[in-house]
């Protein structure tokens, strides 16, 4: 007899970084033990990062073995119906130390003739920023493949791009082909499509310890990058209790739950669920099941649990394809 699924967790998928650092641990307390951690990969199945679940009888066993004999159970009927045994979605945790290269990420259409994979949709929410850190989103102006290529040959990308400073809090949409990059000084929590395909414009010619720069994808992007200016900062409601939409996109639904005490939640069973602690901590309650989670812990709701309890005192962002 299988048994039966539970709210399931995973282990991180821990990724050095040239310009990671140590913030995974001392804010999100993940297991680091480099200091140039950059990455945690909290709900994966990109090939060879596949997640593995960290918690209960299921322990041991990856999310694609998981999905391959329990597509509906775990993803939900409508999102199986729609993409087959594929985890449609990527979740991460990232750590800037330092400026993350400047990059673009292509569109389905890109993605799958020249590398069969999804496109790269994704949004921020910033978990903690020092003073002054800031993002870059797209361009100060509308701009043109030609304006760019001159001020990439001339080091002087950075002075079209739009600087943006956030703080802890603030979300940002990136939809394909808007050139981006993390600043220094911010923990991101990081939402996108399953795909790891980055075209990498600029580096800021820094070196790795080996004293080599890192591979530029500069022909690969001309064709994917939007050269027009573009709205990326998201608000949203902090209704108490309430599920607050925050991002709402054909690939996925983010919205974010202040809980105060105790919140019900119902589902439909067409979508699998994902909660990410950004603050506090709370208990999910079902079925005689019942385990409390901290800042920085990733929970996978499979689909076909569609009533539940969460109780504590927390920031939670809620995850779902709708």
């Amino acid at each position: 007899m299988k048994p039966n699924l539970y709210p399931l967790q995973f282990e991180p998928i821990l990724k050095d970084r040239i310009w990671g650092g140590e913030k995974l641990k001392t804010i999100l307390n993940k297991p680091i033990v480099s200091k140039i951690t950059g990455e945690s990969w909290e709900l994966s199945t990109v090939e060879g990062d596949v997640s593995v679940v960290a918690n209960g009888v299921l322990k041991g066993k990856s999310l694609m073995d998981l999905i391959d004999e329990k597509p509906n159970e775990i993803l939900g009927t409508a999102v199986y119906k729609r993409f087959g045994k594929q985890f449609p979605l990527l979740f991460k945790y990232l750590d800037a130390r330092e400026d993350l290269s400047i990059q673009v990420h292509p569109n389905d259409k890109l993605a799958k003739e020249r590398h069969n994979s999804f496109g790269k949709t994704e949004m921020w929410y910033v978990t903690q920023a020092d003073t002054d850190a800031r993002i870059i989103v797209g361009f100060k102006e509308n701009s043109s493949k030609e304006e760019y290529l001159k001020h990439l040959n001339d080091k002087t990308l950075v002075s079209i791009l739009d600087t943006v400073k956030a703080k802890a809090g603030d979300v940002f949409f990136l939809e394909t082909g808007t050139v981006h990059a993390i600043g220094a000084g911010l923990v991101v929590a990081e939402i996108q499509q399953t795909s790891d395909i980055t075209y990498r414009l600029y580096d800021f010619d820094r070196k790795d310890a080996q004293g080599n720069t890192r591979e530029l994808h500069v022909d690969l992007a001309l064709d994917a990058i939007n050269y027009n200016k573009v709205d990326t900062q998201k608000k949203y409601d902090t209704k108490v209790n309430t599920s607050n939409t925050v991002v709402d996109c054909p690939y996925f639904t983010t919205n974010f739950i202040p809980l105060e005490n105790k919140l019900e939640v119902s589902k439909t069973g067409e979508s699998f669920t994902v909660y990410m602690c950004i603050e506090g901590s709370f208990e999910i309650e079902y079925d005689g099941f019942k385990q409390t989670y901290i800042k920085g812990d990733t929970i996978l709701i499979p689909a076909e649990i569609n009533a539940f309890i969460l109780n504590g005192k927390a920031s939670i962002l809620e995850i779902y394809i709708s």
